[in-house]
């Protein structure tokens, strides 16, 4: 019997904030002794004076900054990795992209301002290191880090993107990306001009008013059904019924759309009538 042609998909996720419960560069400052306060001050800073691009703070406190320059080598990377808190059943998801939607193929990547060396170890026997992309430095034989080798942050992570695209051969009206805040927001929207789906798993404005869809759950299973419905073209028993046979009964499933809206009068003092005809 011949092979049934399958529609092929490129699914792409951030990791902090995503993937995580929280953000490496608080787990990595825990671990080298430097106080959250302190980094938070520091990458506020630099996104405030728009020094670099949005998400690669963390980057460029390891390569510039004196108190993590002297702190972080190689090694502690790792073992920041194994320190962050994984959603549940991301492997689950790998798997069910990889060959759980009948008629379709998801090829499933980690795109993310992070070092490389975090995700690569969080995500060991999850998904495979070829498929993850992360800021990349050169280090010395102690392990210190001497220089950036490539950065994916901002319109670094479009340019990694397109590659992947590319390499892979997709089109790009099938490409999925899955994002959590503002150092998404050029490649979402990159991704929405060309057709593409976009996700947010967070209920920051910046983000949510970008995305196609937005999905807000503890479990990385939930980021899928956007894609049963608008992609796949499941109904909702399908899709419960797919959940069920990983174990979860979906409890509760509420689909709201949020208007943000910040109104400000024009030429009135506050409380002034209004006289509006008809």
């Amino acid at each position: 019997m011949a092979k049934k042609h399958l529609k092929h998909f490129l699914f792409v996720s951030d990791f902090d904030q995503t993937l995580t419960f929280n953000d490496t560069g608080y787990v990595l400052s825990e671990l080298v002794g430097i106080s959250l306060e302190e980094f938070e001050r520091k990458a506020k800073g630099m996104a405030k004076l728009n020094l670099v691009q949005q998400g690669a703070e963390l980057a460029y406190l390891l390569l510039h900054d004196p108190e993590f320059r002297t702190r972080v080598r190689k090694d502690h990377l790792y073992q920041a990795g194994k320190r962050i808190r994984l959603k549940e059943n991301i492997k689950q998801v790998y798997d069910i992209l990889d060959r759980k939607i009948d008629g379709f193929h998801f090829d499933f990547y980690v795109l993310s301002a992070a070092p490389v060396e975090v995700i690569k170890s969080a995500l060991e026997g999850i998904v495979p290191e070829d498929h993850i992309f992360g800021t990349e430095f050169k280090y010395n034989d102690a392990g210190e880090i001497e220089s950036l080798v490539r950065a994916t942050a901002g319109y670094g992570k479009v340019a990694r993107l397109d590659q992947l695209q590319e390499q892979l051969g997709i089109p790009a009206d099938h490409v999925v990306y899955v994002g959590d805040g503002s150092s998404d927001i050029h490649v979402m929207l990159h991704v929405n001009r060309r057709d593409g789906f976009t996700i947010a798993v967070s209920e920051s404005k910046h983000v949510a008013q970008i995305a196609k869809r937005t999905i807000l759950s503890e479990n990385a299973l939930a980021v899928l059904v956007p894609i049963f419905e608008q992609i796949a073209g499941w109904q909702r028993p399908r899709i419960r019924q797919l959940f069920e046979s990983y174990g979860f009964l979906i409890q509760d499933w509420d689909r709201v759309q949020t208007d943000w809206i910040n109104l400000r009068p024009v030429g009135l003092e506050v409380g002034q009538p209004v006289t509006v005809d008809g």
